[in-house]
Protein backbone atom coordinates (compact mmCIF):
# COMPACT_ATOMS: atom_id res chain seq x y z
CA UNK A 1 0.00 0.00 0.00
CA UNK A 2 1.46 3.43 -0.92
CA UNK A 3 2.17 5.91 1.89
CA UNK A 4 -0.54 8.47 2.58
CA UNK A 5 -0.06 11.67 0.63
CA UNK A 6 -0.72 15.20 1.73
CA UNK A 7 -3.91 16.45 0.17
CA UNK A 8 -4.34 20.12 -0.73
CA UNK A 9 -7.18 20.30 1.81
CA UNK A 10 -4.70 19.42 4.58
CA UNK A 11 -3.05 22.80 4.02
CA UNK A 12 -6.26 24.53 5.10
CA UNK A 13 -5.70 23.22 8.62
CA UNK A 14 -1.98 24.02 8.71
CA UNK A 15 -1.32 27.19 10.74
CA UNK A 16 2.19 27.38 9.32
CA UNK A 17 1.27 27.12 5.64
CA UNK A 18 2.22 30.42 3.91
CA UNK A 19 -1.14 31.04 2.28
CA UNK A 20 -1.48 34.83 2.32
CA UNK A 21 0.18 37.43 0.14
CA UNK A 22 1.41 40.63 1.70
CA UNK A 23 -1.51 42.60 0.29
CA UNK A 24 -4.07 40.12 1.57
CA UNK A 25 -2.36 39.86 4.97
CA UNK A 26 -2.30 43.66 5.34
CA UNK A 27 -5.96 43.83 4.35
CA UNK A 28 -6.94 41.15 6.87
CA UNK A 29 -5.06 42.97 9.65
CA UNK A 30 -6.31 46.40 8.64
CA UNK A 31 -2.77 47.68 8.27
CA UNK A 32 -0.29 48.47 5.51
CA UNK A 33 2.36 46.38 3.78
CA UNK A 34 4.93 48.74 5.33
CA UNK A 35 3.79 47.63 8.78
CA UNK A 36 4.34 43.99 7.84
CA UNK A 37 7.77 44.82 6.42
CA UNK A 38 8.63 46.61 9.69
CA UNK A 39 7.69 43.48 11.64
CA UNK A 40 10.09 41.54 9.46
CA UNK A 41 12.84 44.12 9.94
CA UNK A 42 12.36 43.80 13.70
CA UNK A 43 12.55 40.01 13.38
CA UNK A 44 9.11 39.36 14.77
CA UNK A 45 7.97 37.38 11.74
CA UNK A 46 9.88 36.07 8.76
CA UNK A 47 7.53 35.35 5.88
CA UNK A 48 8.40 32.67 3.41
CA UNK A 49 9.03 33.74 -0.17
CA UNK A 50 7.26 32.49 -3.27
CA UNK A 51 9.29 31.37 -6.25
CA UNK A 52 8.88 34.92 -7.57
CA UNK A 53 10.26 36.38 -4.32
CA UNK A 54 6.94 37.63 -2.93
CA UNK A 55 6.31 37.46 0.80
CA UNK A 56 3.80 34.83 1.95
CA UNK A 57 2.34 34.77 5.47
CA UNK A 58 0.84 31.96 7.53
CA UNK A 59 -2.13 32.20 9.89
CA UNK A 60 0.25 31.85 12.83
CA UNK A 61 2.28 34.82 11.58
CA UNK A 62 -0.89 36.85 11.11
CA UNK A 63 -1.91 36.20 14.72
CA UNK A 64 1.50 37.42 15.89
CA UNK A 65 1.25 40.48 13.64
CA UNK A 66 -2.25 41.20 15.00
CA UNK A 67 -0.91 41.16 18.57
CA UNK A 68 1.87 43.57 17.58
CA UNK A 69 -0.69 45.82 15.94
CA UNK A 70 -2.75 45.90 19.15
CA UNK A 71 0.30 47.12 21.04
CA UNK A 72 1.20 49.71 18.40
CA UNK A 73 -2.40 50.94 18.31
CA UNK A 74 -2.17 51.37 22.10
CA UNK A 75 0.83 53.67 21.67
CA UNK A 76 3.76 51.26 21.96
CA UNK A 77 6.63 51.87 19.54
CA UNK A 78 6.91 49.14 16.94
CA UNK A 79 10.35 48.00 18.11
CA UNK A 80 9.08 47.61 21.68
CA UNK A 81 5.88 45.93 20.50
CA UNK A 82 7.91 43.35 18.60
CA UNK A 83 10.07 42.66 21.63
CA UNK A 84 7.01 42.31 23.88
CA UNK A 85 5.39 39.82 21.51
CA UNK A 86 8.64 37.81 21.28
CA UNK A 87 8.88 37.71 25.08
CA UNK A 88 5.21 36.72 25.42
CA UNK A 89 5.78 33.88 22.96
CA UNK A 90 8.90 32.72 24.81
CA UNK A 91 7.05 32.80 28.13
CA UNK A 92 4.16 30.77 26.72
CA UNK A 93 6.59 28.18 25.37
CA UNK A 94 8.48 27.99 28.68
CA UNK A 95 5.21 27.52 30.57
CA UNK A 96 4.16 24.76 28.18
CA UNK A 97 7.50 22.96 28.63
CA UNK A 98 7.32 23.41 32.40
CA UNK A 99 3.83 21.92 32.53
CA UNK A 100 4.94 19.01 30.33
CA UNK A 101 7.89 18.30 32.63
CA UNK A 102 5.66 18.50 35.72
CA UNK A 103 3.18 16.06 34.27
CA UNK A 104 6.01 13.65 33.36
CA UNK A 105 7.38 13.93 36.89
CA UNK A 106 3.97 13.14 38.36
CA UNK A 107 3.72 9.92 36.33
CA UNK A 108 7.18 8.56 37.17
Amino acid sequence: MPPPTTHPVDKLDDDDYPAYTMGRAAEMLGTTPAFLRALGENRLITPLRSEGGHRRYSRYQLRIAARARELVDAGTQIEAACRIVILEDQLEEAQRINEELRSRGATT
